[in-house]
């Protein structure tokens, strides 16, 4: 009896390490919608800072790839929730528009596009 619930145990173990992993992936994907309605219009589709409003902007959005580089999670969490000026730039607070889980799914998609 102790086998089949080492092995059961053994079993639910690995379920959670592997749902764990496939979190961000889902995460990015769920951000990426987010990404498509907020924030395209500024960004533009890759992250570029190139997307249609960015002209208007002085100084117009980064490219996240070079914005973002060494940025960690919890600060571009803070800069999509409470808005300011990352590397000398201007961004909107979206705290008040979008969820915690909405942030967190945002900031795994923007890490993705500025790893790209």
């Amino acid at each position: 009896m102790r086998e089949t619930a080492k092995v059961g145990a053994m079993l639910i173990a690995g379920m959670v390490l592997l749902l764990g992993a496939a979190a961000p992936v889902a995460q990015a994907e769920d951000g990426k919608a987010v990404f498509q309605k907020n924030c395209v219009a500024c960004h533009g589709a890759a992250g570029k800072g190139d997307g249609p409003a960015a002209k208007a902007l002085k100084p117009p959005p980064g490219d996240f790839a070079t914005t973002l580089k060494s940025t960690g999670d919890a600060d571009i969490a803070k800069l999509i929730k409470e808005g300011g000026k990352p590397v000398g730039k201007n961004h909107p607070a979206f705290g008040a528009k979008l969820s915690d889980e909405q942030i967190t799914a945002l900031v795994q998609y923007v890490k993705e596009l500025a790893a790209k």
